[in-house]
């Protein structure tokens, strides 16, 4: 199975060379996903096909796994084969695909190696592709955030010096930092996708042209 393979950039090529997959113009992130919120791979998996219902939370979304067709059975041949390397952690990692309206993932490709993890009662490895907000956005938004950050510090440096004082410019400066070195990189909402014939316009030189970041 290759598990110490470089996933990332391998599911970086495949996604690049195919006509048919979800990359739209822009930047994209593939990393390994590891921490996951509790049910996600359990009772937020969806199992029941061709129909299923997906529970949206009170405040939007729904924080699941749907894959793109059903999981096969725990006893057939391709998962029975791969549960061997689940045992001995040499399964490859499947890929998932954060799409934002869900606010869940889609799972494209590793069905049998994801079925043959959770027969071994383990969490599948994951790879994780994420659309990335374009330059301008997230600049943007961070001088946003710069903006009202120096309107924070100047309210401080008001008061009186001292311990307090100290203590509370160096959490601020601390929280700013931590702000802004994640913005490039947070997920940013599913685009719309345009038809075949415009997206191929949209990728002639000259045009905004897909980034893959492994």
């Amino acid at each position: 199975m290759r598990a110490g393979s470089n996933w990332a950039h391998r599911y970086a090529r495949w996604l690049e060379d195919t006509e048919c997959g979800p990359l739209h113009h822009g930047r994209w992130r593939l990393s390994r996903r590891t921490a996951f919120a509790p049910g996600i791979w359990s009772c937020d998996l969806v199992r029941d096909w061709p129909d299923t219902t997906l529970e949206l939370l009170c405040g939007g979304g729904w924080h699941g796994v749907l894959p793109l067709r059903p999981l096969r059975a725990p006893d057939t041949a391709r998962v029975k084969a791969y549960r061997k390397h689940a045992r001995e952690n040499t399964l490859a990692p499947v890929l998932l695909w954060w799409v934002s309206f869900l606010d869940g993932w889609l799972l494209l490709d590793g069905h049998d190696r994801a079925a043959a993890a959770l027969a071994e009662g383990t969490q599948p490895v994951c790879v994780e592709l994420a659309r990335l907000p374009d330059d301008a956005d997230w600049q943007a938004s961070a001088a946003e955030i710069t903006e009202a950050h120096e309107q924070r510090i100047t309210r401080l440096t008001a008061h009186p010096a001292g311990p307090h004082t100290a203590r509370q410019r160096q959490a601020l400066e601390r929280s700013y930092a931590d702000v802004l070195s994640s913005l490039p990189y947070d997920p940013a909402a599913t685009p719309v996708f345009e038809r075949s014939s415009e997206r191929r316009r949209a990728e002639r030189p000259g045009r905004t042209e897909r980034k893959i970041r492994p």
